[in-house]
């Protein structure tokens, strides 16, 4: 049943790969129409920005513990992880790029959602979710069972904070294309939390409260 649940999920992630190629052109094609170019301060150029960084981090992680453990399980969903989230970085990178808008910004992180005193940047945590340069430096001091754990509670509290910010631009985002990417996030990765809650109880752990 794992196996199957897996293999959904990366046929899920396959599927979201592909659309990315429309979401993709269909934002090019609307490029010439200043109408519907986002401003700097906008929440889809926000959400584009905010979401590249969360996702290298997720991208990170995942080839930290691939090289970590030998469970196939696990490196099989990291590898999809790392795949999907690098691919979507990718296209909101490109979004800014075509809409000439900076890839950074002065304001803090989540300000297009109002809500840009919500993290720190303490330990490298710039956004919820987000796991520390402890965290990380740990990950990569362990191996196996332990990596293991690690991983998928990491990547746990690192896809909640990706779905809220997620559902900030189904709400907020003007760009249709994006708001859609952004609910495919959402669905995407509450089914990968629902995997890793069951990877953890197999393994006699349990996500971090």
């Amino acid at each position: 049943m794992r196996r199957q649940h897996i293999g959904w999920v990366a046929g899920a992630a396959a599927a979201v790969l592909v659309a990315a190629g429309a979401i993709t052109y269909a934002v090019a094609s609307d490029g010439g129409s200043d109408t519907k170019t986002p401003t700097a301060e906008s929440a889809d150029a926000g959400f584009a920005r905010d979401m590249a960084v969360h996702h290298q981090q997720a991208v990170e992680m995942s080839y930290i513990v691939r090289d970590r453990t030998k469970d196939e399980e696990v490196r099989r969903l990291a590898y999809d992880i790392a795949q999907t989230q690098a691919n979507q970085r990718g296209m909101l990178l490109g979004w800014l790029d075509l809409w000439a808008l900076p890839k950074v910004s002065a304001e803090a992180p989540m300000t297009w959602m109002g809500m840009g005193d919500m993290a720190s940047g303490k330990d490298g945590a710039l956004m919820p979710g987000m796991a520390t340069n402890t965290e990380l430096k740990k990950l990569q001091s362990l191996s196996g069972k332990q990596a293991e754990i690690l991983y998928l509670q990491l990547m746990t509290a690192h896809h909640k904070g990706g779905i809220h910010m997620a559902e900030g631009c189904v709400a907020k985002c003007t760009v249709g294309v994006e708001k859609r990417l952004a609910q495919g996030m959402v669905d995407a990765q509450q089914s990968e939390i629902e995997l890793m809650a069951g990877m953890l109880k197999e393994r006699g752990a349990q996500p971090r409260s």
